[in-house]
């Protein structure tokens, strides 16, 4: 009931107009700008855009409000690997059989609520490597999303504050690399962990393999540090907390629209350049329900996700010609890499029995663990609860130059600064795919290949828009990508041979008890492996003709109105947890379009 006390002064509290169903929207109204997707990306635009008060913004999202039911797991920071799949804040997604998972179909989960899926991910915040912004600029042709360039928007877009338990932090991250008045809140650990020690210990005796990293955020993101992630005090900050509801009390001339989805959008005419012109977006509440539209006079911009994005511009008859029309739907711009290019990072966890009696296992399960654990943080937002449960550190490393995998495949990595694989170390048991135990107590590693090298599709089921999409992300299809989490596990088994935990760990867990041998590692991948929930590319830019689906200023291309700002539009996938690197594009993105219709911007090279 709070909670839902707590939704409705919101949008009571608001100058923007709150709107949850269509029918409600002015009839004659038109809009500036009109913004596809309330998510990590979306509301960063319709903030920034908001903030000139000669634009009119209209965002649109399809999913739920971030508060009222069931919203403790996307606001308690240790509930977040609940928050998805099958919950109400979720697609509900399903992928197609993937072969190299023993034909598996596996849950692919996006967030289906305000915030998007920066309201039910796991909080890591991880800036990337610089040389994958540098490829970025390479690859857009414009220099302005390099890692010199975006740097200020990263600044711009943090606030760090002090970890929840107090702890002193100032030797735990480099002060100077983060923001301290932007609006997304970031933090390290706010709960410490056994094992941290441990981990801290190994990177001395084994520096050489797993050197200590003063913070991953600095550009140089090669080795183990302490794991910052997006919470502030007691709460998970979100797209929705950080930009959307200051933007909504703030401005009038911003105005929301959810539990509406986008159907398609719809050109009304052509451009100078004899182009499509798209300037209207039609959307309804359910495939029964009436269609509406509203009108963008100067953009439209896609931020509906790396699922989304590509299922909407293929609805509207933008994409590959051929598979358009096998879905009876007519082509208005051909552009073939629609839907393609879906790349995603494998994760596999594998853990290890242990002796300790303070690990985060008891509040996994539901007990009187939990229970205490929950009543202390409702009372006091303290205690384990008001942290991340995943980790306190975080690794990422590369393969040796003479290692035998580089010498076999050719390097996917952006440049010499960008990891291959990446090591996250949890106090308990840890797993997207395993059954939790019922008793014991654990250590978990993650292990996740950052820079894969398979690649997958989104395409139509059917022309329904209210249909879930084919999503086929062919994980772990390449000889590549299998080499290298057998790689990452095999480092991962040489971290937990150091004499630190030779007091700490009693065996492997049973899952993993034959993971000795490359056949034995890929017998137990192709039983746990699954997604870490990062799809990219499926709307990919490219500054080169005929390549690509969007330009370097992300505009679409063969058509004028539109321009797309989101996971799908990113020409490669970042080599880390991807939230971070969206938020500081979008911020310059901002800018972009702020300057393409002669708008104040903030910062711009």
């Amino acid at each position: 009931m709070i909670s839902l006390l707590v939704a409705f002064s919101l949008v009571n509290a608001a100058l923007a107009a709150v709107y949850t169903d269509p029918s409600e929207l002015p009839a004659d109204k038109e809009y500036d700008f009109i913004v596809v997707g309330a998510g990590t990306a979306g509301n960063v635009i319709a903030a920034r855009l908001a903030e000139s008060k000669k634009t009119s913004v209209l965002i649109i999202e399809a999913g739920r409000s971030n508060t009222g039911f069931d919203s403790d797991l996307i606001t308690i920071p240790f509930l977040g690997p609940t928050a998805s799949p099958f919950t109400t804040f979720d697609w509900n997604y399903t992928t197609e059989a993937q072969e190299a998972l023993q034909n598996q179909t596996i849950a692919y989960p996006r967030g289906y609520v305000l915030g998007g899926s920066s309201s039910t991910n796991y909080m890591v915040y991880t800036r990337g490597s610089s040389d994958d912004y540098d490829k970025f600029a390479e690859i857009a042709g414009d220099d302005g999303w390099n890692w010199d360039n975006l740097f200020p928007y990263a600044l711009k877009n943090e606030r760090h504050v002090p970890p929840n338990d107090g702890h002193d932090d100032s030797d735990q991250y480099i002060h100077d690399i983060h923001g301290t008045d932007g609006p997304l809140l970031t933090s390290v650990y706010g709960w410490p962990a056994d094992v941290d020690e441990t981990v801290i210990a190994t990177t001395q005796e084994l520096s050489d393999e797993f050197p200590f990293n003063p913070d991953y955020n600095s550009g140089n993101m090669l080795g183990v540090s302490w794991m910052h992630s997006t919470i502030g005090g007691p709460l998970r900050s979100s797209s929705a907390t950080a930009y959307l509801e200051p933007a909504l009390k703030e401005r009038s001339n911003l105005d929301l629209l959810y539990n509406t989805q986008v159907t398609r959008i719809i050109p009304t005419g052509t451009s100078d350049d004899d182009l499509p012109l798209f300037t209207q977006v039609e959307f309804a509440r359910n495939s029964s329900a009436p269609r509406y539209t509203a009108t963008a006079k100067s953009e439209i911009i896609l931020s509906a996700g790396a699922i989304g994005t590509p299922q909407i511009l293929l609805l509207s008859g933008i994409g590959p010609a051929q598979e358009l029309a096998q879905v009876g739907i007519d082509s208005i711009v051909d552009l073939a890499e629609v839907g393609k290019n879906l790349v995603d990072h494998p994760l596999l966890p594998i853990q290890w029995n242990t002796n300790s009696n303070n690990t985060l296992d008891p509040f996994f399960r539901p007990g009187p663990a939990l229970d205490a654990a929950l009543d202390e943080y409702h009372q006091n937002k303290s205690g384990p609860l008001a942290a991340n449960g995943v980790s306190n550190h975080m690794g990422f490393f590369r393969f040796p130059e003479d290692s035998e995998i580089l010498a076999e495949f050719d390097d996917p990595t952006s440049g010499p600064g960008a990891p291959h694989f990446e090591l996250a170390f949890a106090n308990g048991f840890f797993t997207t795919s395993q059954q939790i135990p019922t008793s014991g107590s654990y250590f978990s590693m993650i292990n996740v290949v950052v820079t894969p090298t398979s690649r997958g599709e989104v395409t139509l089921t059917s022309n329904d828009p209210f249909a879930h999409p084919n999503i086929d992300p062919r994980m772990l299809s390449t000889d590549y990508d299998v080499q290298a989490m057998i790689g990452s596990v095999q480092a991962a088994q040489r971290f937990t041979a150091a004499s630190a935990w030779s007091d700490v760990i009693t065996g492997p867990f049973i899952d993993s008890v034959n993971a000795t041998t490359p056949e034995g590692i890929q017998e137990y991948m192709s039983l746990w492996a699954t997604t870490i929930k990062h799809p990219f590319c499926t709307a990919r830019l490219s500054s080169a003709e005929g390549e690509g689906v969007a330009d370097g200023q992300l505009l679409l291309k063969n058509a004028a109105g539109v321009r797309i700002v989101d996971a799908s539009v990113f020409p490669i996938i970042p080599a880390g947890h991807p939230q971070a690197m969206i938020y500081i594009v979008a911020e310059r993105a901002a800018d972009v379009i702020k300057e393409a219709h002669g708008l104040p911007v903030w910062y711009l090279n």
